[in-house]
């Protein structure tokens, strides 16, 4: 009796048939913009649009916060070929004020090689066309220059870069934003009492409560050390007076963990911490983000002197209110 090989295959086969799919799917290339060079460095920007624009407008679909690159200045489209049904991927100048360069020529509008390098204002660029391997590599590059690696929020140098994109736009859009300037209280004695490894791991938990205890699109990073900072989209000091509460009181109500193991073979003996923060609102004390961070700083320092364990604003009168909470808005 012989049998069909075509009725039921050998798992070897189907093994065999799902490796190549599952390295089909790895070599789809699709085209992505890798900045080399301004306040995106490293990130993979993927060109999932037929149309994709590039500029400082709020509706451009890569803002770039930069003075020489025009509110609208190129745009990146697909192409095919109608020959050969392939697609090929160009870019336009839309008029910019400093123009479009690639490979270092002024362009008006051209068709985009793999490597092409693309210049607008401050921001370089290069054009790629990368399979889903490339494309996490890059994801995680950008991951490692963004993040702090101890407790995962933005790095102090991330953090100014995405305020700065939210000043222009709170200016252009007429929308409040505050930013929170934290700093842990006494943290030397938890080094010094239980060691620097619980002193990391505090650290670490101290970013999952920041975060946990802001609103999702509020940004968080950690500035070194046992200093933290956020911002608070399309908030006034009332608002974050509320949320900097909130940071207060679910640091001061955590029970953190001495043990430096996870053997059991370790008395736990949990302390508590507490943290003081600082306001400062963004038109009312000042619209350059820097200046903004450290007046947010200067108040952080108050609330120091104060006792501890509190929130100052830099503006205090500005910050005291009876009026109910108006809704702030889900951006």
């Amino acid at each position: 009796m012989t049998s069909n090989r075509n009725e039921q295959e050998s798992p070897t086969t189907q093994l065999n048939a799902e490796v190549k799919l599952d390295v089909a799917s790895q070599v789809e290339r699709r085209p992505v913009l890798i900045s080399l060079k301004g306040e995106l460095l490293a990130t993979p920007i993927p060109l999932e649009r037929d149309v994709v624009t590039i500029g400082r407008a709020l509706d451009a679909d890569i803002r770039l916060n930069d003075p020489k690159a025009s509110r609208l200045h190129a745009q990146i489209s697909t192409h095919t070929d109608p020959s050969s049904a392939a697609v090929r991927f160009g870019i336009k100048d839309l008029g910019s004020t400093n123009g479009t360069l690639v490979n270092g020529q002024p362009v008006s509008e051209t068709l985009l090689n793999d490597g092409d390098k693309i210049l607008v204002g401050d921001h370089l660029f290069r054009f790629e066309m990368l399979d889903e391997i490339d494309r996490e590599f890059h994801q995680q590059i950008h991951r490692l220059i963004v993040h702090d690696e101890l407790t995962g929020l933005l790095t102090s140098k991330s953090f100014f870069t995405e305020l700065r994109r939210e000043a222009a736009r709170a200016e252009e859009e007429k929308m409040p934003f505050c930013v929170l300037m934290m700093d842990l209280d006494y943290f030397k004695q938890v080094n010094d009492n239980y060691g620097h490894l619980v002193g990391s791991r505090t650290l670490q938990d101290v970013g999952v409560i920041i975060k946990a205890s802001l609103r999702a699109g509020d940004v968080a990073a950690r500035f070194g050390g046992e200093e933290f900072a956020a911002f608070l989209l399309d908030a006034d000091y009332a608002q974050a007076l509320v949320a900097a509460e909130r940071v207060r009181r679910s640091v001061e109500s955590h029970l953190f963990s001495s043990a430096t193991s996870t053997s059991g073979d370790q008395e736990d003996v949990g302390f508590h911490i507490t943290i003081s923060i600082g306001i400062a609102a963004y038109p009312e004390d000042a619209k350059d983000p820097i200046q903004l961070t450290e007046m947010a700083d200067s108040a952080l320092y108050r609330a120091k002197r104060n006792g501890r364990n509190s929130i100052c604003a830099y503006r205090t009168p500005l910050a005291a209110t009876d009026k109910p909470l108006r809704p702030r808005r889900h951006l």
